[in-house]
């Protein structure tokens, strides 16, 4: 695979696709804590849109609104058009078969082989002939490099072909838009380079949208399109910053750019925990929506 990843063909203003994805003024709230705080951004058909900041920031919060498993306090969520956020569960089976899911552990089933876990929601979501299956089974692991490996177990193989066998099982049914959550966390830089450019390459050449949430800026400027930055602290659930990965780079933003060149010191502080160290250790009473 090349080393580098071509972004001649990254959207402008002027051929981005229409929106897919609309997130309109979004907020969550788990009792007094505020977690996502007016969140608002499109992806457009076509991109692929990294979601990035610190840990605690909101990001896979965020992902999992967008996904429809977690309901907001407020604001608007819309996927291919429509409005996910007061749909019910059957509404959203039917808008979840037009997207696939690499979730960060990659979740294989252990007691299936490789080729089970990759057939799994093709035969629940089709009614397909188990030739046909074996045979789909076999084109999704070409796909991710292994062909060959449908009968082994998860625990015979290494971790990095356990992430490309949980995205051949996302890619199982064809979806016009894929989420990734932190698809390169535990992996080696080489192995986190081959994923990075196998989601670059499958995106254009199956005309996939993707939305990926990572905290690896190298992954997340190899990919990107489009990027949105969380904010941490003070502006936590907040969206820093948006654009290209050039205007990511360029941006003013002390916390944005602490961030991306990975300083010890700077506008995100060292320790994140609320209220005051001391009061807790004596037991003494906090307000914690100071």
């Amino acid at each position: 695979m090349p080393a580098t990843v071509d972004k001649t063909a990254s959207h402008t203003s002027k051929n981005r696709g229409e929106p897919i994805i609309e997130v309109t003024n979004l907020v969550r709230r788990f009792g007094d804590r505020t977690v996502l705080n007016g969140v608002t951004f499109k992806v457009h058909r076509g991109d692929t849109f990294v979601i990035m900041g610190g840990s605690g920031c909101g990001k896979s919060t965020l992902l999992r609104h967008i996904i429809g498993s977690l309901k907001p306090t407020s604001g608007s969520i819309k996927l291919f058009g429509k409005e996910i956020t007061k749909m019910e569960e059957r509404e959203l089976g039917v808008i979840r078969r037009r997207f696939g899911m690499l979730f960060q552990s990659g979740a294989l089933l252990q007691s299936l082989t490789v080729g089970e876990n990759v057939a799994l929601p093709i035969i629940e979501h089709s009614n397909v002939k188990p030739n046909i299956v074996d045979l789909m089974v076999k084109m999704k692991l070409e796909l991710v490099g292994l062909t060959g490996f449908e009968h082994l177990k998860p625990s015979e193989i290494s971790g990095g072909m356990k992430k490309r066998v949980a995205l051949a099982r996302a890619l199982a049914l064809d979806p016009e838009l894929l989420f990734s959550d932190e698809p390169t966390s535990g992996l080696d830089p080489v192995m986190t380079a081959v994923v990075d450019e196998l989601t670059v390459d499958l995106t254009r050449k199956l005309g996939m949208t993707a939305v990926v949430v990572t905290h690896d800026m190298t992954s997340a400027f190899r990919i990107a399109t489009r990027m949105v930055m969380l904010g941490t602290g003070d502006l936590r659930g907040k969206i820093l910053a948006e654009g290209t990965p050039e205007e990511i780079r360029r941006h003013p933003n002390p916390m944005l750019q602490q961030f991306i060149r990975g300083e010890a010191d700077g506008p995100i502080p060292l320790r994140l925990s609320e209220g005051d160290y001391l009061k807790t250790l004596l037991g003494e009473e906090i307000d914690y929506r100071k």
